[in-house]
């Protein structure tokens, strides 16, 4: 039996201080109080991160490179950073980019490539209004042959998550793909509060990067945020880099009652991650790289220069509760999928995929 103590160890539910992981073969035993005089490591060990909504890593694109080798190079990329597994996200394109990304995907976790467990497609069915850096020329309604297009996808991926806009997908189509195993998130919309609600039970269990490019919160009109807050089965993903998101809107946020759903932490993440590029192309457009914000050439921000660790330390700043911020990274986006493969969470009896995180909160590798 090999002992692992920790200042602090989560499991995906609780924290444990001054407790040791009990290994043996790689498989986790047990998590035990450390004993007297044992070795302790300074940080944390945890589950390793599980991030619904990864654009690209390692100064890779998906959108420019939708292939296999595109893929695991984006989840090496983020393994870096403590990224155990992710959702290669597919920015609004065309429709044969689009059937390239799952082709791409279908054929990474055929091969077995460490972290990718299904796709995220981030549009194309979304509303202009709140297009965001989403290229307008190739948002469109979705029609027949886009839905059974992925109801035949969702058969040959472990997870498809697919964000969708009111304004351009019926409720009868929400309920048939959410029927098919489809995780459908709201956003990218401008719908109003009834409108969402509405959507939500149709079958949409999540929203995309809470806050972002939807309709805001007002005293009259609730809009698509106070539909998401006030709707406690739906959880919803939130870009927490101190940009996207004001620090008063997240805490309010986090302050919304929830059952079984929760907010969980994305990093949006474009190819920066993992590289020291300075700029890149999405759809043609130059998209920018300065001082922590990834902007279009026209201020418009286009994803995120952020990953976990940053994340959880921006959560941290808020005076979250440390084992509800881990969660986020970890338990809360695992919930979500169709198929966890047990992410986000150490169990005994199963193999110990635990990462380290240092007394600052930097990764500091696998166990």
């Amino acid at each position: 039996m090999h002992l692992i103590a920790a200042r602090e160890i989560f499991d995906g539910e609780t924290l444990w201080h001054g407790h040791a992981l009990a290994l043996e073969g790689g498989v986790l035993q047990a998590i035990v109080p450390a004993p007297e005089g044992a070795e302790v490591f300074g940080g944390t060990l945890m589950p390793g991160f599980v991030d619904l909504q990864v654009n690209g890593g390692g100064g890779v694109l998906f959108n420019e490179d939708t292939t296999a080798r595109g893929v695991t190079r984006i989840a090496q990329a983020h393994a870096t950073t403590g990224t155990a597994a992710l959702l290669p996200t597919l920015i609004t394109d065309t429709p044969d980019r689009t059937r390239a990304a799952v082709d791409a995907v279908a054929q990474a976790v055929a091969e077995g490539a460490p972290g990718v467990i299904g796709l995220h497609l981030e549009g194309p069915h979304l509303s202009m209004a709140r297009k965001g850096a989403h290229d307008p020329a190739l948002i469109r309604a979705m029609t027949d042959a886009d839905e059974a297009f992925l109801l035949e996808a969702v058969q040959r991926l472990p997870n498809l998550m697919v964000t969708v806009a009111p304004e351009s997908v019926s409720l009868e189509r929400m309920h048939r793909l959410a029927a098919s195993g489809v995780i459908l998130s709201l956003g990218h919309t401008d719908c109003e509060y009834d409108t969402a609600m509405a959507c939500f039970g149709a079958g949409v269990r999540c929203a995309t990067h809470l806050f972002n490019a939807m309709s805001q919160l007002g005293n009259r009109a609730p809009g698509m945020v106070g539909a998401v807050l006030d709707a406690p089965q739906v959880s919803a993903g939130v870009i927490a880099d101190g940009i996207h998101v004001h620090p008063a809107a997240l805490r309010l946020a986090l302050a919304a009652p929830k059952t079984d759903a929760s907010l969980f932490l994305v990093t949006d993440a474009m190819p920066p991650v993992g590289s020291e590029i300075t700029e890149f192309t999405l759809n043609g457009r130059r998209v920018l790289r300065r001082d922590g914000r990834l902007t279009l050439e026209d201020g418009t921000l286009a994803g995120a220069d952020l990953d976990m660790p940053q994340a959880l330390r921006v959560l941290g700043s808020l005076g979250l509760d440390r084992a509800r911020a881990l969660e986020m990274a970890t338990r809360a986006p695992a919930r979500l999928l169709r198929q966890d493969f047990g992410l986000g969470r150490l169990t005994p009896g199963k193999p110990c995929r635990a990462i380290r995180l240092d007394a600052r909160g930097r990764y500091a590798g696998p166990v």
